[in-house]
């Protein structure tokens, strides 16, 4: 049994949840400590060390130390005695790139690596805060995160809508949900993919052996419905320039829908894209790609285009996007790799 340690309390005496996880039924005894990492984004494992010896890691409502074993059916939970940053929200004078705006939207071009909600180890320099201060009154979503109709991963760029009211918030909600607005996007991926065009099917979940990445479940037993619609722009010899239009949005639903066919994005370190995937073993060849790595060290991926109807004037609006420079220039140096090695 774990001794008794005192509740630390606030001055309302209120505890606040900064995570929760249920272990799941096949989860094997494992130390409290390193069960967190596996959930945490940019959590270290001293820091959730001191977090125990703090007293606030509990399980099934009883504080423990880093050293407890979660086992099957088991509720952890981080609490704390202030509120999660990510409701903290502080408005931060930070350029954007708005694209176009009215009353009751705008669209933004988000650049690589601005994380778009503040969360965990990102509590300021978001979009979120960046539109705070841009704009007063933002309507909240369902996860309490003003404006977001939708949302891209930190290190992806490209093309978001943000509504300004709880009217247009609705609207456009429900053309993502009804699978009514339009999302296309260029990515760089290894390999060459044969067919001209494609369609990936496969529910998307997160990945039970490591919970920051997703998961294709192609039977569909876990996970929610994902369909991916793929078009090959350009093949460069070991990588191909491909077009995807998302049909669904899920969390790293490109990402994850193309590594499950065999063609991980270029240099997507959460999915091992960083590694040499395809190629030859000449060092000239590694070095060239080390040296595209430099020039793109983030995932090939860029939301280019984006199309939806206004909510109040019933007209359909379409939106598009220049690929990024960092981008343009890894797919230069292939293109021209390409025609090299091949000439």
């Amino acid at each position: 049994m774990e001794e008794n340690m005192e509740r630390p309390e606030n001055e309302d005496g209120e505890l606040f949840e900064h995570h929760r996880v249920v272990a799941s039924k096949g989860q094997v005894p494992l130390r409290v400590d390193k069960f967190l990492m596996n959930f945490i984004e940019n959590a270290t494992r001293n820091k959730i060390q001191q977090s125990a010896k703090d007293g606030h890691v509990w399980v099934n409502d009883q504080i423990v130390k880093s050293n407890y074993k979660v086992k099957a059916g088991d509720e952890v939970k981080v609490l704390f005695e202030h509120p999660p940053h990510e409701f903290l929200l502080v408005p931060e004078d930070i350029p954007l790139d708005i694209v176009y705006e009215d009353d009751v939207l705008l669209v933004v071009n988000k650049p690589a690596g601005m994380v778009v909600h503040p969360g965990h180890g990102n509590y300021s320099g978001t979009l979120i805060n960046a539109l705070i201060h841009h704009t007063d009154n933002l309507p909240s979503n369902s996860n309490e995160r003003p404006g977001l109709v939708h949302r891209i991963d930190k290190d992806t760029s490209g093309l978001l809508v943000v509504a300004k009211t709880e009217a247009a918030m609705t609207h456009l909600a429900k053309q993502f949900f009804d699978k009514t607005s339009e999302r296309e996007y260029i990515a760089l991926v290894w390999g060459n993919i044969e067919e001209d065009e494609g369609t990936v099917e496969g529910h998307v979940g997160r990945n039970p052996k490591n919970r920051l990445q997703m998961h294709v479940f192609p039977e569909g037993e876990e996970g929610k419905e994902a369909v991916t619609h793929f078009k090959v722009l350009e093949r460069l010899g070991y990588v191909t320039l491909v077009s995807c239009k998302l049909e669904t949005g899920r969390t790293h639903q490109i990402r994850v829908h193309m590594k499950y066919i065999g063609h991980t994005l270029f240099n997507d370190e959460r999915y091992g894209g960083e590694k040499i995937l395809k190629g030859t073993t000449f060092t000239k060849y590694k070095q060239f790609v080390e040296n595209t790595f430099k020039l793109l060290p983030r995932q090939a991926l860029h939301a280019k285009t984006l199309g939806f109807v206004h909510p109040v004037t019933g007209e359909y609006m379409s939106f598009d996007s220049d690929i990024p420079d960092d981008m343009a220039n890894a797919i230069e140096k292939w293109r021209s790799y390409s025609k090299n090695s091949t000439a």
